[in-house]
C-alpha cells in the first residue's frame, strides 16, 4: 500500500500535471491527491520524457513517480515489452507490479507481469510469448529469459532501475550493465 504525504508536505495536486482525465480519476479513486515530494521533483519532467536518477525513502511514492511516466509511453496496441523494471528482490517486484497494475486501471488492455526466481519459468516464458507491455523482474530471471529468447527487448522505450544502489551491493552489475 502507499504512503500519503501529510498535509505539512503535500506537494502540488496530481491534476497539474498533463495526463489523461481517466488517469487522474484514477489516481483520485486510488487516494492520490497531493504529490510526495520525489513525485513533484520528478514526474514533470519524466512526463516530458527526461531520464532520471532519483532518491528518496521507502515509501516516499517512487512507484508512481516511474509508473505514470511508463505508462503514458505505452502503445497499447503492440503487445511487445515496452518497459522494463528491474527489481533486487521478488518481493519488491511483486509489490512493483501490483502497484503499477492499480496505477495502470485506467488504461485499457494494459499487461504487466512479473518475472522472478523461485517459480517455474515455463509458464512465464508462455505468459511472454502472448505479449506484455510492461516487465518487472529480478536480474537473474530477467538474464535467464533473455538468453532463452523468451524476453525480447527490441521495443523497449523505458527502463527503470528499482533500487539499483541495492541491487549493485548484491553483486548484479555484470546483469544491470
Amino acid at each position: 500500500m502507499s504512503t500519503f504525504p501529510t498535509p505539512a508536505d503535500a506537494g502540488p495536486a496530481f491534476a497539474t500535471l498533463p495526463l489523461p482525465p481517466a488517469t487522474l480519476e484514477n489516481l483520485q479513486r486510488l487516494g492520490y491527491d497531493k504529490m510526495t515530494p520525489i513525485q513533484a521533483a520528478s514526474l514533470p519532467l519524466a512526463l516530458a520524457g527526461h531520464d532520471l536518477i532519483a532518491q528518496a525513502k521507502t515509501g516516499s511514492g517512487k512507484t508512481a513517480a516511474f509508473a505514470l511516466p511508463l505508462l503514458q509511453r505505452l502503445d497499447a496496441r503492440s503487445f511487445a515489452v515496452q518497459a522494463l523494471v528491474m527489481c533486487p528482490t521478488r518481493e519488491l517486484a511483486e509489490q512493483v507490479t501490483q502497484e503499477i497494475r492499480r496505477i495502470a486501471r485506467a488504461e485499457d488492455n494494459i499487461k504487466i507481469l512479473t518475472l522472478c526466481g523461485g517459480t517455474p519459468i515455463r509458464p512465464q516464458a508462455d505468459s511472454l510469448a502472448h505479449g506484455a507491455h510492461v516487465v518487472v523482474g529480478t536480474p537473474g530471471r530477467l538474464m535467464d529469459h533473455i538468453s532463452r529468447g523468451s524476453l525480447k527487448l527490441d521495443s523497449l522505450a523505458t527502463l527503470v532501475l528499482d533500487e539499483a544502489d541495492r541491487m549493485l551491493d548484491m553483486g548484479f552489475f555484470d546483469d544491470i550493465a
